[in-house]
């Protein structure tokens, strides 16, 4: 049971802090970095029925939930290192197609302020690991945390 409740807290804590560094240290989420919170919310809720149910699977739901989460953070990693555009339009920096009239520009504009993926954004200052490469690392302790407690309940 105590296995359920850290994946629940450690699942809970990367949206939540994602979220919290927006306003607490100014940065803007492009869209990849939007989607990459998504896996996590889905392996708090897994991890939250294994308190009640099936503990075992649904823990090693819960762990391939934050897999997912890192296999988004490597996709966009590949897009900060210029290994491949993102196929998101979300990713896209705006830009002119020919003739267009600002009028149009501006009604192509999101309404909403987006950033390009290709930009990363790093946490902290001179480490040349982006959120997107720390989250990669964060996914990868919670899936092999969650796989691991999973293995330990088969014991029991």
């Amino acid at each position: 049971m105590q296995g359920s409740l850290l994946i629940l807290v450690l699942s809970l804590a990367a949206p939540l802090f994602a979220r919290g560094s927006e306003g607490w240290f100014g940065l803007a989420p492009c869209e990849l970095c939007l989607w990459q919170r998504w896996p996590y919310w889905v392996a708090a809720g897994l991890a939250a029925l294994s308190l009640f149910v099936a503990r075992r699977t649904m823990l090693r739901l819960a762990g391939l939930a934050a897999l997912a989460s890192v296999a988004v953070a490597l996709f966009h990693l590949g897009v900060e290192w210029s290994w491949w555009p993102s196929p998101l339009a979300g990713c896209q920096a705006p830009s002119s197609q020919g003739g267009a009239s600002v009028d149009d520009l501006m009604r192509s504009l999101s309404p909403t302020p987006s950033k390009p993926c290709d930009l990363p954004v790093h946490l902290i200052p001179g480490l040349p690991i982006s959120m997107a490469g720390m989250n990669a690392i964060y996914g990868l302790v919670v899936a092999l945390l969650a796989w691991s407690f999973a293995r330990k309940e088969s014991r029991a």
